[in-house]
């Protein structure tokens, strides 16, 4: 399954502008192998895009994050803009509305068939002329970027933040609210009308590669696990599983005082992630 194509994707022309040599944003609808309409988002980043190697022979501007975000979640959400506009300071980005989630098509299969839509994404961002991809996944779309990277590879650094290492978790209470969310009729009304979130009902079938069988076929791409000390849906065990899984490829950093996922994740901490990630994917 090895850089198997995303399927069909828009295309769009892009062009500098001729004064600043920055490419324009652009929004999108992406579509998946299986034919799931993606809402997607691409800013060009406060660098400036030239086609000129610098001194170590790479493309300026080269660099592109595709952010995945986090069950509930969407494109257009508050703290997920605020982390792409972060990262645009380090080159640009792409995010994008998983399926069932703002105004993307499909229904949420909760981390198993979302797999397709980062690799529209990805591919499309690859389209758009950037040589490196980081893909930057927070809680359910922190195990999506572990599976993809497992499954399709060609990501040159993978930074995964509050995510599982398993499924099926209950042992929070939050993540019990969620397994009622998402398995009972009267939850998924909830998710619907109350959160924005259309879930599917059917189970996983079959269940899908988990977090941590997916980490050890990321190598040699470099792997970034982000957990917070205070994270109320996952605890420490599940990044510890993920960076042991991950071996002299993988790096932990465990956030002191960090609750969960994107509202957790000041503006500092997604610098400091793109510091790393300008390193990791040179």
């Amino acid at each position: 399954m090895s850089n198997r194509r995303a399927g069909q994707v828009a295309h769009s022309t892009v062009r500098p502008n001729p004064e600043t040599g920055r490419r324009a944003p652009i929004r999108t609808f992406l579509r998946t192998p299986d034919g799931i309409p993606i809402d997607s988002v691409y800013d060009p980043g406060a660098v400036v895009y030239e086609a000129i190697p610098d001194a170590s022979g790479t493309p300026r501007g080269d660099l592109v994050f595709v952010i995945a975000h986090g069950f509930t979640g969407d494109v257009d959400r508050p703290h997920v803009r605020r982390v792409a506009g972060v990262l645009r300071d380090y080159g640009a980005v792409v995010t994008f509305s998983f399926r069932g989630h703002g105004r993307s098509g499909g229904r949420s299969t909760v981390g198993d068939k979302e797999v397709l839509d980062l690799a529209a994404a990805v591919e499309w961002a690859r389209g758009l002329g950037h040589a490196r991809v980081v893909t930057v996944g927070f809680s359910m779309g922190g195990s999506v970027v572990l599976r993809h990277a497992a499954l399709y590879g060609g990501t040159d650094a993978v930074v995964s933040v509050s995510a599982p290492a398993r499924w099926y978790y209950r042992g929070t209470a939050p993540m019990r609210r969620l397994h009622w969310l998402v398995t009972r009729p009267e939850g998924r009304l909830v998710g619907r009308y109350g959160l924005r979130t259309r879930i599917h009902h059917r189970d996983w079938d079959p269940v899908p590669l988990s977090p941590v069988q997916a980490v050890p076929r990321i190598a040699p791409a470099p792997l970034l696990v982000v957990h917070g000390d205070r994270d109320g849906y996952f605890p420490l065990d599940h990044p510890r599983m993920l960076a042991e899984a991950a071996g002299e490829h993988g790096e932990l950093w465990v956030e002191a005082g960090m609750g969960h996922a994107e509202h957790a994740a000041d503006d500092a901490l997604v610098a400091r992630i793109g510091d790393w990630a300008v390193s990791a994917a040179g």
